[in-house]
């Protein structure tokens, strides 16, 4: 007897970075400099009221962000990082049956999500440069089409998309589709072609930008994320978010980081910096690295990706391989980035 249902057992899981007492972690796009100024002092302050629930809905870091943001706040909707608020997204748009289109390889949760709401992917192949194919995305829309996910820069290739390629792509899919700017990784851009999807895109109604202060804010650990969209958009999301999933410790925490926009910034330089300079050895060791505008490199290995991670492995450095397709190296301190360098070029 079957007490769950028979498609998941076909569904992948979701596989995490892992993590080997000893070695070095580059396999989850964490930022190596440790927790913002405050916040471990703000999470402290919280942990004496973990005995209340939380605030439903979680109305100081929303107000804070309308503030910075410049939006009002029932266009904000707050949860559990932005992959719990792109399963929110889905559930308040598509029902069985409906299409979501996104590019792939991107990111690995979206097909893991699409099921469970019951959605049909329509996956559309990345170009030979790694990046979207935003013309084959524009004409898998179809009527049954609900929802449209752009990953910009893309995880885990890191490629970026342009203003004029991504209006053009807005233009061509229409009002009547809502389309996901998944901006998971906008602090690390540094590319000014490379547009701000709120500021370029946020005034049309179907535009819906995430964001989470899991990467360059350092909350990995706590997952706060938050979507801004038009407030009727908004407002269905908040109806299916999970009640209370954004923690007392992560709201406070998510506060007192949002306050470090400065050390934020430096951090993410430091970030950029090592980017080039990883990315430019891997190019002397005549590897095929597309440029990266997220705070990660990709190495498109196709069927040594498994090999490669292993040697890595062995050498004390763990990333990320996506079998048979490529390798997601995480940038880290100078230190770690050159253990890994050390590692890439005995295994070329």
């Amino acid at each position: 007897m079957n007490l769950t249902r028979a498609d998941l057992a076909a569904l992948p899981s979701y596989v995490p970075g892992r993590t080997v007492p000893g070695s070095i972690k580059l396999a989850s796009n964490e930022v190596p400099y440790g927790p913002l100024p405050g916040v471990v002092e703000a999470i402290v302050e919280a942990a004496q009221g973990v005995h209340r629930y939380p605030d439903l809905g979680v109305v100081a870091l929303r107000e804070k962000l309308a503030g910075r943001l410049g939006v009002a706040v029932d266009r904000i909707a707050a949860g559990c990082g932005s992959v719990a608020m792109t399963e929110h997204i889905m559930r308040a748009t598509c029902l069985p049956g409906d299409e979501v289109v996104y590019s792939w390889r991107s990111f690995e949760a979206y097909p893991i999500i699409a099921a469970t709401t019951g959605a049909t992917s329509v996956r559309v192949p990345n170009t030979a440069a790694h990046g979207h194919d935003l013309p084959a995305m524009a004409a898998a829309v179809t009527s049954r089409t609900k929802l449209v996910i752009v990953c910009n820069p893309n995880n885990p290739t890191g490629t970026p998309l342009r203003r004029a390629e991504l209006r053009d792509f807005l233009d061509a899919v229409g009002p009547d589709v809502v389309v996901v700017l998944d901006e998971a990784y906008r602090e690390f851009v540094t590319d000014t072609e490379v547009p701000d999807g709120l500021v370029e895109f946020g005034d049309r109604p179907n535009v819906v930008v995430l964001r989470t202060l899991s990467k360059a804010w350092g909350l990995a650990g706590l997952r706060a994320g938050y979507l801004v969209a038009q407030p009727e958009v908004a407002e269905a999301v908040r109806k299916v978010i999970t009640p209370f999933s954004t923690n007392i410790a992560a709201q406070a925490a998510a506060l007192a980081a949002l306050d470090q926009e400065e050390e934020m910034a430096r951090r993410a330089a430091l970030v950029v910096a090592e980017r080039s300079r990883v990315r430019d050895a891997l190019l002397k060791l005549g590897q095929d690295v597309p440029e990266s505008q997220a705070n990660f490199v990709w190495l498109p290995l196709g069927d040594g990706a498994t090999a490669f991670a292993q040697a890595c492995e062995q050498a004390g450095v763990i990333v990320r391989p996506f079998a048979g397709d490529g390798v997601r190296v995480t940038i880290g301190t100078p230190e770690e980035n050159d253990t890994f360098l050390n590692a890439a070029e005995k295994a070329f």
